[in-house]
Order: C-alpha cells, then structure tokens, then sequence
C-alpha cells in the first residue's frame, strides 16, 4: 500500500477540489431546473447530454433541426409556403421573424407543425476549441477558417440578421436558415430560399396528427368554398396568386441573384 504525505495530499485536493465543486455546482443547478420527466430520462440515460439531445415537441425543443409551421393566409392558399427556423443544440428554436430581429426560443406563427433534423456529419463545421497547455487554442478546419461548433455558426449568423431589413420578398426566414446552412456548410452548401423549402417539403416529418392537420385543413376550407362559391373565377385567381409567389422566388433566385438575399 502505497501512503500520501499529508501535504500533498492537501496539494492534490487543493488542485482538484474547486473543479470538482464546480462541477457539482453546475451539475446540481441544471437539475434543478429540469422536471420529473427530465431527471427519470437523466437517470436511465446516463446523463445531460442525452436528455438535451432528444426531441421534445411539448417543450419545443428540436435538437439540429429546421422546423415550420403555416402562415396566415398565405398557407391558406399555398400549403407548402410557411415560416421557417433552425434550432441549436439544446434545441431552442431561432427564426427571423421582423427587421433587426432574430427570436429566440418563441417561434413567431405558432408551435411548429413540421421539423427536419439535420445530420451533422454532413456538415463541414471546422473543430471545436480545444484546451492546451491552460491556453485556449483553435485547430484550423480545412478551409483554413477558424473553429467553430454548430452553435457558434448559428450565433454569427444571428448577429448578421440582427441588422438586417426584414422584407417577406427579398430576406425572409427561408434567408436567414439558407445562410445558417451555407455556413454550417450542409451537403457542400449552396442553399437558397428555393432549394430549402423543396427540401422541406420533401423530407420533413409531421409533429403530430394535430399538426398535420392545422397545416394542411385551412387549404381545404378556402379551397373547396373558393371552388363552391367562386367557381372558375376562384381556380383562375389561386393560379395567379401561385404563379406570381413561386415564379417571383425562381426568377430572384437564378435569375436575379443579388435580388433575394441570403
């Protein structure tokens, strides 16, 4: 059995116990802010970073993710257009949402009714800080650019949007979720507005029934009393109104590239 001088012992406790109080702090602060459910899914995880990492539509929590939900009236004619954000790594949603303004966990059109989680390894995020020799150093990605996490990617294009001009027509939420894309460098990047709402489309998943139907009902209601009531006249405005929306996006888009920013 091998003994420990009293002093140092006292020197390795002296090195030791204030990380280790300081873990515990936090440690024990976190939890207290967590409910029931979230300390039994703690437990039987193994610890926070699973329980922050899983979806939890009741808490509107979507981990690495693009969610959506309708926009009044325009969603009521055109389905698949509504109001888009991106969410961190706890899972707290961003969206753009007015001009100079970026929200944060409050999605502005309601709870989201749809949400797509993005794989990040396909992203190409440069690595994460590391520490060394007590100095925080940054490894430098293969761009050459400087180390970032996902959050840290979607915090600088918070702070860009921040003094950015809202306009539905030119630099939207679409706008502000392509940028955090590009520079997470999703699938190689090149994401714009009209790209990203395909890919929505196609591959995002419902919340719920209840969602699904608070997307897609008010379509059907306008729809078939438009149809009812307006006959021909109704099907030829809903054509206009449609062609008008879409080929706007399509022309400022390949078109007119600096007409729709990103």
């Amino acid at each position: 059995m091998v003994s420990i001088h009293p002093k140092h012992r006292q020197q390795r406790l002296g090195y030791a116990g204030p990380r280790v109080i300081s873990y515990l702090y936090v440690v024990f602060v976190m939890e207290a802010d967590l409910d029931p459910e979230e300390k039994l899914q703690m437990m039987e995880g193994g610890g926070f970073s699973q329980t922050m990492q899983q979806i939890d539509p009741r808490r509107a929590r979507f981990p690495c993710s693009i969610v959506w939900s309708p926009l009044p009236v325009i969603s009521w004619f055109i389905p698949f257009i509504g109001h888009i954000g991106i969410c961190r790594e706890d899972g707290v949603i961003l969206d753009f949402a007015g001009p100079n303004f970026v929200c944060v966990d409050n999605f502005a059109f309601g709870s989201a009714t749809r949400y797509l989680t993005v794989n990040k390894e396909k992203c190409c995020i440069p690595l994460s800080p590391i520490a060394y020799n007590g100095e925080e150093r940054y490894l430098q990605g293969e761009n050459g650019g400087d180390s970032r996490t996902w959050d840290d990617a979607l915090l600088k294009s918070t702070q860009e949007f921040q003094h950015r001009a809202y306009n539905l027509f030119t630099c939207n939420c679409h706008s502000f979720v392509a940028n955090n894309l590009n520079r997470l460098g999703f699938l190689s990047g090149g994401w714009n507005v009209v790209n990203l709402a395909i890919f929505i489309l196609f591959n995002g998943r419902w919340v719920s029934k209840a969602s699904m139907l608070r997307s897609i009902l008010p379509f059907v209601v306008v729809f078939f009393l438009g149809v009812t009531f307006g006959g021909f006249t109704f099907l030829k405005f809903w054509f206009f109104f449609t062609s008008v929306l879409i080929g706007w996006f399509l022309l400022g888009t390949y078109c007119f590239k600096n007409l729709i920013q990103l």
